[in-house]
């Protein structure tokens, strides 16, 4: 285990459950769940017996650091690295495969986002530890791909190959092809067939393997994090990062590398998964009561409503009559109530 890495990917925004998350307090920090953890303590835990806590490195920016030390206080400070500014995700993930591989070249790397909701974590543990073994015996990168339930246009899908699995691990099988958001249509003919699974943005690999990908498909990203080596885990280090960074293309890992690289596998999972992405995908994932509403917060009465989710941080009393299909959010004096099939108009409201 001492060669098994998590990379927490945790420098998003994540404002699009306003008002319970902001700018300043995004929704990994956040216990959206009601569950007493917050997202990215849900992510460290899953990943418990897997991944040493000393082995463990959250990608953050400057004005996230302090939260995420006091919520993982198991994490090195040595080990939150801190982006001077948003650039997707390739670029986040080349600086920190050169950390880790400049530490333990015989490293094996989980890539996870910080905000995503696994409820079974055995069956987690399960199919990450096969496909970390996978990537320790081969050259290959690996993604998780999540058997769809409904046709989402929500996700990216991948286009899996079940003709045969790998000879070295079962239910790992080579990517045909990755595929864009769909029409409501075109996800509706992808959930017809087996081998399209959704793209849950959680991959494994050796850090040789990824960091020899950036400098073939990416060599100027790669070449900048390169030549930062010297300063790594100096005093230097995060005023050339902070003087570099902004110098990267602003492009994710599945434009980088993974859309462009030959050996790419996946591995389908059936567990539960979302990357609850808005207050809909947070009602799915949660127990629904007999008409389909889903209550988190304290001290909550629903009557004649149905297919809602109410959501409260303060301590009033939260009385809801005669909805239906619909989200009420409150926290801090401010409240929210909303259509869920309009839902994406919020942050014109805030």
């Amino acid at each position: 285990m001492k060669n098994n890495y998590l990379v927490i990917m945790a420098g998003g925004s994540g404002s699009r459950f306003w008002p319970v998350s902001s700018e300043e307090l995004p929704k990994q920090f956040l216990d959206i769940l009601g569950c007493g953890r917050t997202l990215i303590q849900l992510t460290a835990d899953r990943f418990k017996g897997l991944v040493p806590a000393e082995n463990v490195w959250v990608v953050t920016s400057a004005s996230y650091a302090q939260t995420v030390k006091e919520q993982l206080p198991e994490v090195p400070e040595e080990n939150i690295l801190c982006e001077p500014c948003r650039r997707n995700t390739a670029p986040c993930i080349c600086y920190v495969s050169w950390k880790i591989k400049k530490r333990n070249p015989k490293a094996n790397v989980v890539v996870s986002p910080a905000d995503h909701a696994v409820l079974d974590t055995a069956a987690f543990q399960e199919v990450i530890s096969g496909a970390l073994a996978f990537a320790a015996e081969t050259d290959a990168m690996v993604t998780l791909g999540i058997k769809p339930t409904r046709p989402e246009t929500g996700y990216g899908y991948i286009k899996a190959d079940l003709s045969y699995s790998s000879s070295r691990r079962q239910n790992i099988y080579r990517v045909d092809e990755f595929k864009e958001k769909p029409s409501l249509e075109v996800a509706g003919e992808y959930i017809k067939q087996p081998n399209y699974l959704w793209n849950a943005g959680i991959f494994i690999w050796s850090v040789s393997t990824i960091v020899n990908a950036f400098r073939v498909y990416q060599p100027a990203t790669s070449a900048i994090f390169e030549a930062l080596l010297p300063y790594y885990d100096t005093p230097n280090e995060q005023p050339m990062i902070d003087a570099e960074f902004p110098k990267c293309e602003n492009i994710s890992i599945d434009y980088a590398v993974m859309e462009k690289a030959e050996e790419i596998f996946v591995c389908p999972a059936n567990f539960a998964w979302s990357d609850l992405g808005n207050w809909s995908s947070l009602r799915e994932r949660l127990d629904q009561d007999p008409y389909g509403n889903v209550t988190v917060g304290d001290n909550i009465h629903l009557f004649d409503t149905h297919h809602s989710i109410v959501h409260t941080c303060g301590k009033k009393r939260v009385v809801v009559q005669g909805l239906d299909g619909y989200v009420v959010a409150e926290n801090n004096g401010e409240l929210l109530i909303c259509k869920l099939s309009e839902e994406q108009r919020i942050k014109l409201f805030h």
